[in-house]
């Protein structure tokens, strides 16, 4: 996707709705210094575009009992295309990994594990980040503190 297709304004609206995506219509062109109808038709875009891939809620997830963060390095015993691609097939059916990035490092993938505590993040490690394909050898970084989170 090029981004040639997004001027200032746009940039603007995305900027804007990043911080509140529930702004209404009305506040959103009063934001960008534009009225209602051009807003409307540039949200529509960026959305038919793929620019913006849905809303959400943020959620406080300590809260709701999924206050423990690890990220896991996952180095694989193999990297051609198909080792890769059942990876990433089998990532998507676990829960728990609230982001995985592939990684040009030492290592493969580096997840994000968002889990209620440690006792359960041990199980969702030896039961089902280890069981994944390819899996050779992981290794946890437990956060202590959330400093930033968008």
């Amino acid at each position: 996707m090029s981004t040639e297709r997004i001027d200032r304004i746009d940039r603007n609206i995305l900027n804007a709705l990043t911080q509140d995506g529930r702004l209404s219509i009305a506040e959103l062109a009063r934001q960008v210094g534009l009225s209602k109808t051009p807003v409307q038709a540039r949200l529509r875009r960026l959305e038919k575009e793929g620019f913006i891939r849905g809303y959400a809620a943020i959620i406080d997830r300590a809260r709701i009992g999924e206050g423990h963060i690890a990220f896991v390095q996952v180095e694989l015993s193999d990297t051609r295309s198909s080792a890769l691609a059942a990876f990433n097939k089998a990532v998507l059916g676990v829960p728990e990994i609230e982001q995985c990035h592939m990684t040009a490092a030492g290592f493969d993938y580096l997840l994000k594990v968002r889990t209620r505590d440690i006792a359960t993040y041990r199980k969702v490690l030896g039961e089902k980040i280890s069981a994944l394909p390819h899996v050779a050898r992981t290794s946890t970084f437990v956060s202590m503190e959330t400093v930033k989170d968008h």
